[in-house]
């Protein structure tokens, strides 16, 4: 069988001479391939990076990434990590080799940037409906007999669609599927007990398509933490369980999938879903968490189950351009730097200061009493940001420093 992840590829990106298109890098190193910069360490500010720069915390990376492998491997959960927050094959690597059964997508251009890369095993955490898709799809599938990939479906309507699509291509293998259970008022997904039973059977019935499992997103609900927060995910789990035991006569393998989890309620996912299955009956539970590996300091350290043990690794690096008035500096970090969706970055050595507004290129930063002294112009701040997602989609290459900020690696994504 093919490796999960072709190690060459990974590897020829330390060999691609930075330039100008990557934005805060030192344009000491345009020409300069990664394997010839990081070996010695540079500090960022030394060598002439220009804010905002994004970074990554070798140190914390490494530690989350064993910490959610000994979480998993201690609940008897498998972990295919949502590749949509970074969009880094250097990153998936990481994940792969520390026991990732698969990657998930929400695209198929995410699935096909990621298998440029050689990797294996998907799960597109979607509907297939696209024609075009379906027959690049087929046409992959057919061309490696090692690859794998799964994604929903929640309508008859939608199992029609897949079929015509992969008759036009005339796929030679067939789909894999897993039935979305869905929730009122959410995204998508079966809304009913009803209407999942007959879209799985509708599933089961098209050989264009192979029914492996059910599938859901309880994160849709929103992220409430609160007794009454987690009743309701785990009664909306409960119905992805229910769904197994009803179909387990349809199902078109031994082992069926059931996969579910984000980043805020993944050990509620492993409470429900994990064990207890009747006799006989082979479940594999996949959680989809993508946010642990670089956790962060607004959302998911409120939410995540693992928010004591997780540390976060994703900073955006900003300086002072201007104090206009004695409580407020302005900052050359602003919303196409640094996510802002779940709330504001966070200071990191300013504990009496926030940042109240940003514009397109601005940060605004209110200083409390106790920090106005520290703040100059030309000063170097750090921050912490709040949902990792929506900040790695405004990096095309991110430094990694160990703990005295020299760069060790250089991660490129791909969005």
């Amino acid at each position: 069988m093919a490796a999960p992840i072709n190690a060459a590829a990974v590897a020829a990106l330390a060999d691609e001479p930075l330039d100008w298109r990557f934005k805060g890098l030192p344009a000491s190193w345009w020409g300069r391939t990664p394997a010839q910069i990081c070996p010695g360490a540079p500090g960022l500010v030394d060598d002439g990076a220009v804010g905002p720069v994004c970074v990554l915390r070798a140190e914390a990376l490494t530690h989350n990434l064993a910490t959610m492998a000994g979480w998993c491997r201690d609940r008897g959960v498998e972990l295919a990590p949502h590749g949509k927050t970074h969009m880094a094959p250097q990153l998936l690597a990481r994940q792969l080799d520390a026991g990732a059964c698969a990657v998930t997508v929400a695209t198929i251009s995410q699935l096909r940037a990621y298998r440029a890369f050689g990797v294996r095993d998907f799960i597109l955490a979607n509907e297939l409906v696209d024609a075009a898709a379906l027959q690049w799809v087929a046409k992959e599938l057919d061309s490696d007999a090692d690859l794998t990939v799964v994604c929903w479906v929640d309508s008859v309507a939608g199992v029609r669609r897949m079929a015509a699509g992969l008759e036009a291509a005339e796929a030679g293998r067939p789909v894999d599927v897993c039935v979305e259970v869905g929730i009122a008022g959410g995204r998508t997904g079966c809304r009913d007990a009803s209407a999942v039973d007959e879209v799985a059977r509708a599933a089961a019935d098209c050989p264009a398509l192979r029914l492996i499992g059910v599938a859901g997103y309880e994160a849709a609900i929103g992220h409430d933490v609160t007794p009454d927060g987690l009743a309701r995910v785990t009664a909306y789990l409960a119905e992805l369980r229910s769904a197994v035991e009803r179909l387990s006569d349809v199902f078109e393998t031994d082992s069926v999938v059931v996969t579910a989890g984000g980043s805020t309620y993944f050990d509620a996912v492993a409470d429900v879903l994990a064990a207890g299955w009747p006799a006989g009956t082979s479940v594999r539970t996949i959680i989809r968490s993508g946010c642990y590996l670089t956790h962060d300091q607004g959302l998911y350290a409120r939410t995540s189950p693992l928010r004591e043990a997780l540390r976060p690794a994703l900073e955006v690096w900003a300086q002072v351009i201007s104090r206009p008035e004695p409580d407020l500096a302005l900052l050359t970090m602003g919303r196409r730097d640094v996510s802002f969706d779940q709330d504001m970055p966070v200071p990191l050595s300013l504990p009496d200061s926030v940042v109240t507004k940003l514009n397109d290129q601005h940060a605004y930063l209110r200083l409390g009493p106790n920090d106005r002294t520290a703040v100059e112009v030309g000063s170097w701040l750090r921050f912490g940001v709040s949902h990792p997602c929506t900040t790695f989609d405004k990096w095309q290459m991110i430094p990694v420093l160990d703990d005295d900020d020299g760069v060790v690696d250089l991660i490129r994504t791909f969005f």
